[in-house]
């Protein structure tokens, strides 16, 4: 099995192209995949190469970027409030829930924010970037691409206190999961799609290591094989900074095999193993397994209802200058 020294990337998360209005704090924003047509039209292929460039380098990004986005949108919604960097380190992403969070996915932001504001300074957002990459890393790794409604502004407010209880863990039954995705207008089938972008990634040995190692027994949903292969890459006393991939057959390939995987319990978390067993998920994990076009709609489908999570408007936000720093 593969090891890797990098940032660990717990990733989580049909398309149409009219006007949609998205819920948004204090009011209500308009989202069009044609809202920079006349102020910035080549927005979209200024931001497809950056990204190219960036999975280029390392394909840590793919992960990364698609985790960012996810992170971002489910604590105060889809506003780049996860970008900030705060001197007293009190900013959502120095929360302990997004510690893992990998840098690749933060240069990428930056990046194509640069590359965007040479073109069309002032104008795009931090946060409609964030979406535009996490669509480019997934097509640009084997997936589905679809259209990016547009329009969000940057969140005034990113505080480390906000994080706490927002978030799925790679413990969490689908119960829970299930109500902290409800909370955000996302429905069982949006989880168990939007969980399909493990398929790509890794994690670090400590987010799983409970179910090789508590009360000193395996958790016995995990096929013993792949259990003997995660104890050998991760031993009780593993250096921390060790990862493994989160898909054992096609890590870098965003592909349906991760539902094919569950099956055969080769889930790397116990929150993904769950949604096989759990019966309200498993009929969405085994069609995604058997139909890999019924997967990549659904997850499409989820991804632009992500993108519509909290999206601020008016006062409630700006277009920063810069992705990591308020205006």
């Amino acid at each position: 099995m593969e090891q890797r020294r990098r940032g660990s990337c717990f990733c989580l998360l049909a398309v149409t192209a009219v006007v949609v209005v998205a819920a948004a704090s204090g009011g209500e924003a308009k989202l069009s995949p044609d809202h920079y047509r006349r102020t910035c039209p080549r927005v979209e292929s200024i931001v497809r190469s950056a990204v190219a460039r960036k999975v280029r380098a390392t394909f840590v990004t793919v992960p990364a970027t698609l985790r960012l986005f996810f992170h971002d949108c489910f604590v105060q919604g889809c506003d780049a409030s996860v970008m900030i960097a705060s001197s007293s380190n009190d900013a959502e992403k120095d929360a302990p829930d997004n510690q893992s969070l990998a840098g690749d996915g933060f240069d990428t932001v930056v990046r194509a924010k640069a590359a965007v504001e040479k073109a069309c300074p002032g104008v795009v957002s931090c946060a409609d970037i964030l979406a535009l990459a996490a669509r480019d890393v997934v097509s640009m790794s084997s997936g589905p691409s679809w259209k990016v409604e547009l329009g969000r502004l940057d969140g005034l407010v990113s505080k480390a206190g906000d994080v706490t209880g927002r978030l799925p863990g790679p413990d969490m039954q689908p119960d829970a999961i299930t109500a902290l995705f409800d909370g955000n207008g996302l429905a069982v089938r949006d989880m168990v799609a939007l969980s399909g972008a493990h398929t790509v990634g890794f994690s670090h040995c400590e987010r799983f290591a409970g179910r090789l190692y508590r009360h000193g027994a395996v958790d016995p949903s995990l096929s013993p094989s792949y259990a003997r292969q995660l104890m050998a890459a991760c031993p009780p006393d593993v250096d921390p900074t060790i990862a493994v991939d989160m898909d054992p057959v096609t890590p870098t390939v965003f592909d349906n095999k991760y539902y094919a995987n569950l099956a055969a319990g080769l889930g790397l978390f116990a929150s993904d193993q769950a949604l096989h067993d759990g019966a309200a998920s498993r009929p969405a994990v085994e069609g995604f397994a058997g139909n890999q076009t019924l997967f990549f709609e659904a997850f499409k489908e989820a991804m632009v209802k992500l993108g519509r999570v909290g999206v601020k408007s008016g006062g409630d936000g700006e277009i920063r200058r810069d992705c990591t720093a308020f205006n």
